[in-house]
């Protein structure tokens, strides 16, 4: 039976399905809608189904429950097959381009007929795509870009994907009898956004080798099987991500674990550690070099991770920071930080309601924040100038401030911020008026028009938005969308350099799109005193969940408890907003 996340993408694909096929509009968008509603559904789908309760839920009518329930009590839908076959597979590969809509992609093939990217990119080489309506020479110009652009990025996947396709996998495989120990390795054990592939690890006896790679290969989320053998075997999953096992002797299993984690400038740095004391290193062992072994003695036996790099000199390095970043010179120092864990976060902020362009209600994001332990939630809806996601009149601000009061009311050692998620508009200037922005608890400023500033003029947008001292977090900083949209061009080092000045945050955006602001500049804020908010930007009420993403992003950029404003208690985020 499909879970809810698929049956939210399902619904998602029939509404572009239905627009590529130039279907009414209104049906078309009724499908969107609809996956919106499922996935603001805080109870069982499966139990709406059953209980034939899924009209109850705004957004969903008759012939669309129909097929939900068909999805549900039969994993497909018959309207959902006729669809994916009426419209060719490649129409959706062009819509992976960024800036190609499905209005877009419908005129390309039904007067040029083309339905694959390489036809697609001999058209736009050829000018033939110019003289569409809508189209010219800066269209065909950003079409090649955006076929590059899917060229670079390949057949990555986000973190979330490749780690719910890992899991059930993993899940059955280190559960298998004759397994010692199992892990899963590769890139995704380092927490990278974007992840090419899956790395498993085993260590077992000779004996159930062979067996336990059989299981692997056979495995019912397996497509196919492109290598097998009796220590590494090679597949693609379902999910259509490659997937590689590898068994070791558990000997060898801390090893492997290091290796193949990676990163590979990580693994060169550290044997050349073991070259230093008279050893070679690989994924099997220690061995001494030829002539001896000089300061560091005989190889020790290492029972683990831990005491491979106690044997190097070094403190352990955890895996989110193994990216040749600095690591092992703090190793070597005993000075890695202490890193931030999903169960410190205490609470979160930024997140969004049916106020705008959320689809759970305000008491229902309150309630998940409280199901998940947390003592506190803020509310971010959009200002007025995002008219397109549901921005707020500064009325409709107002009584939601009330609603909050009302609602905080009645919370028990719970408590909701009042905030928004204020548009920076193209001169920097803010989209509320200085004395709105002041009876806020809190204020999240965001850049979502004009991207196409130039380097320069958008950090200066920015910058003055971070200096506004009513502003508390700069909300998704670079505006990137991971494997879809490159962020806007801005100078990050100058804006975190203003927020440091300014007293001023900056968020780390969960989403799993944006994981924005990126690993690789938390280190500098923390290194200037920003403190950074891990705010899921959540616009349902399983969103807030999300914040495990973030944090995966912090422990990368090396951010410890006290450098996430979320991992504060109550009181003290209390009293930290009353001083600004």
């Amino acid at each position: 039976m499909p879970d809810k996340k698929a049956v939210v993408a399902i619904l998602d694909e029939m509404g572009t399905l239905l627009e590529l096929r130039g279907a009414n509009p209104f049906k078309a968008r009724a499908f969107g809608n609809a996956a919106r509603a499922v996935e603001g559904v805080t109870r069982d789908l499966g139990d709406l189904v059953a209980n034939g309760e899924l009209q109850t839920v705004k957004g969903i009518g008759a012939s669309i429950a129909a097929i939900i329930t068909e999805l549900v009590t039969t994993g497909s839908a018959a309207e959902y097959r006729e669809l994916r076959e009426a419209v060719p597979a490649g129409l959706l590969d062009m819509l992976r381009i960024q800036g190609l809509g499905p209005k877009k992609v419908k005129a390309i093939h039904d007067t040029l007929g083309i339905d694959t990217l390489p036809d697609l990119e001999a058209a736009a080489r050829g000018h033939r795509l110019a003289s569409l309506p809508g189209f010219g020479e800066k269209t065909e110009e950003n079409i090649l870009k955006g076929i590059e652009a899917l060229r670079v990025r390949g057949d990555k996947s986000l973190y979330p994907k490749a780690e719910e396709a890992a899991a059930a996998v993993f899940a059955s495989l280190s559960a298998a009898k004759g397994v010692i120990r199992a892990s899963v390795a590769g890139s995704l054990r380092r927490r990278k956004e974007v992840v090419g592939d899956i790395d498993i690890l085993l260590s077992a006896r000779g004996a159930d080798r062979a067996r336990l790679m059989e299981a692997f290969v056979r495995h019912p989320e397996v497509q196919s099987v492109a290598a097998h053998g009796d220590t590494k075997s090679s597949v693609v999953l379902k999910a259509g991500i490659p997937c590689d096992l590898r068994i070791v002797k558990d000997a060898e299993y801390p090893f492997a674990l290091n290796y193949f984690t990676g990163s590979k400038e990580h693994n060169v740095a550290i044997r050349s550690r073991a070259r230093d004391r008279g050893w070679s290193l690989n994924e099997y062992g220690f061995t001494p070099l030829a002539g001896g072994p000089r300061r560091g003695g005989k190889p020790p036996a290492c029972r683990d991770e831990e005491s491979v790099y106690a044997a190097l000199g070094l403190a352990y390095v955890e895996p989110e920071l193994r990216e040749s970043n600095g690591e092992i010179e703090a190793a070597a120092a005993d000075a890695l930080p202490d890193l931030v864990e999903e169960k410190d976060i205490r609470g979160t902020f930024h997140c969004h309601t049916t106020a705008s362009d959320g689809v759970n209600t305000l008491e229902e994001m309150a309630e998940a924040a409280r199901a998940l332990g947390w003592e506190y939630l803020g509310i971010a809806d959009h200002s007025k100038a995002a008219a397109y996601a549901g921005g707020l009149s500064e009325e409709r601000l107002r009584k939601q401030g009330r609603e909050i009061d009302a609602l905080n009311a009645r919370l028990r050692k719970f408590r909701v911020f009042k905030g928004t998620e204020c548009d920076i508009l193209p001169d920097g200037s803010l989209d509320w008026p200085d004395r709105v922005l002041a009876g806020l608890d809190f204020v999240v400023v965001s850049v979502h028009s004009a991207f196409r500033m130039t380097g320069a003029e958008m950090t200066r947008r920015i910058v003055r938005a971070v200096r506004n001292r009513h502003v508390t977090m700069l909300g998704h900083p670079t505006g990137r969308l991971l494997l879809a949209r490159e962020g806007y061009p801005v100078d990050m080092i100058q804006v975190i350099d203003a927020a440091a000045d300014h007293g001023t945050m900056i968020e780390i955006n969960a989403h799993p799109s944006r994981l924005d602001l990126d690993w690789r500049l938390c280190r500098y804020a923390k290194e200037k005193g920003v403190l950074v908010p891990i705010n899921p930007d959540a616009h349902t009420a399983g969103g807030l969940r999300d914040v495990r993403y973030g944090v995966g992003v912090a422990r990368k950029g090396w951010l410890g408890k006290k450098d996430v404003l979320n991992t504060r208690t109550l009181a003290a985020v209390e009293k930290l907003l009353e001083r600004r």
